[in-house]
């Protein structure tokens, strides 16, 4: 099976959770907006393409069916690359953890854009800062210490007591996180050394860490997700 990936040009986004867990695994995809511009996802967008019409990208194309949502795309992928476990119950926590970190993302996003993801940070930069107080002092050691405490109670090295596609978006939400808030980071990873051994872990698979070093994985910036303003950091 060849996959067709369809996300954003230009930024990791949400869609590098999905491009993890094909480069992991090692899948034959293409990037699609890369390769043709994001120009190629209009007919989907507006419900003129193959399957069930997106809402937004990313969305994942595997034969004829068209799968959105990166958590939706990952249970999808899970069990086809060997990324969940296969007794269904196990399947279900994958999916219930991946929802959870997607609520994570979703506040990431919003300490930025409080007000309105249509206006510009600079149109909202009293409210963000102090959304991100908020954020740094209350909802990262809430999330983060529920991920601890999940792996803690799974044996210490992953979330499903095997490595799964909860592995690589936990390391990209921490990857991301770094790069958001070193300040508040550096002063959280004392009290997650389970998160902090698993990020290192995962960044040295072979295909991950050849894929991270590789052009296809791009820098963050102020253009996606995680976006780094210093007045956002505080002092930690």
């Amino acid at each position: 099976m060849q996959y067709a990936l369809y996300y954003w040009t230009g930024i990791q986004g949400r869609g590098e959770f999905v491009r993890l867990a094909l480069e992991d695994a090692a899948a034959d995809y293409i990037d699609m907006a890369r390769v043709h511009g994001d120009a190629v996802m209009d007919a989907f967008l507006a419900g003129d393409g193959e399957g069930c019409a997106p809402f937004a990208p990313p969305f994942l194309k595997a034969g004829r069916q068209v799968v959105a949502q990166v958590a939706a795309i990952l249970d999808f992928l899970g069990p086809t690359l060997d990324l969940v476990p296969q007794a269904a119950s196990r399947r279900v926590q994958a999916l219930q953890l991946q929802l959870t970190i997607a609520d994570l993302v979703a506040e990431v996003h919003d300490t930025h854009h409080p007000i309105a993801a249509s206006q510009y940070y600079e149109d909202q930069k009293r409210e963000a800062k102090a959304r991100a107080t908020e954020t740094r002092g209350q909802r990262l050691p809430k999330f983060l210490g529920y991920f601890e405490q999940v792996l803690a109670a799974n044996g210490g090295r992953h979330p499903l007591r095997t490595h799964s596609y909860v592995d690589l978006s936990l390391f990209q939400l921490l990857s991301g996180l770094d790069y958001m808030f070193p300040l508040r980071m550096q002063a959280l990873w004392p009290s997650l050394p389970l998160l902090a051994a698993l990020k290192a872990r995962v960044a040295q698979r072979p295909n991950i860490a050849a894929y991270l070093a590789s052009e296809r994985r791009l820098p963050f910036s102020t253009q996606g997700i995680f976006r780094h303003y210093p007045e956002l950091d505080g002092t930690a």
